[in-house]
């Protein structure tokens, strides 16, 4: 696996300070950073080694990004988990965003909740990344639907 940001496991540059994609390797998170990336948010666990890496928060850190881990189980996400993204999002606004899960399924629901949430996207153009990558499963639909329904959305 090269070092190329296109690529990284279902990589989507969803604007110009926005990428998603799923677990990038340690030299493709080299990549990141030089291309001015400023942080990491990382939405998979740690405790699989298919699906992350020995150390990434200590290699985001050591090559000048910032790290947000926000672990969502893939078969059960939380209203804590949505919130904790959407408020890493905001607070991070200002700089280029790179969020990844394993395979960006969680990245691209929540990416979609935030813009409808947060920039007041429609539910069609907000949702268009995720459609490019899955179809959301039950859980997953239900999640989305419960999300967007409690804020009258």
């Amino acid at each position: 696996m090269g070092d190329s940001l296109s690529e990284i496991y279902n990589y989507r540059a969803a604007a110009a300070d926005l990428a998603t994609s799923g677990q990038p390797t340690q030299r493709q998170l080299a990549s990141i950073a030089a291309a001015g990336y400023t942080v990491v948010i990382n939405l998979a666990l740690h405790d699989d080694p298919r699906y992350s890496l020995a150390d990434e928060a200590g290699t985001v850190k050591s090559l000048g990004m910032e790290y947000v881990h926000i672990p969502v189980q893939f078969a059960a996400p939380t209203k804590d988990d949505l919130w904790a993204f959407l408020d890493a999002m905001d607070r991070h606004r200002s700089g280029k965003i790179w969020v990844h899960c394993a395979a960006n399924m969680r990245v691209t629901a929540f990416v979609g909740l935030y813009w409808v949430l947060r920039r007041g996207w429609d539910r069609a153009r907000a949702f268009e990344l995720m459609n490019g990558v899955w179809q959301p499963n039950e859980v997953w639909a239900g999640f989305i639907a419960s999300s967007l329904a409690q804020h009258g959305r």
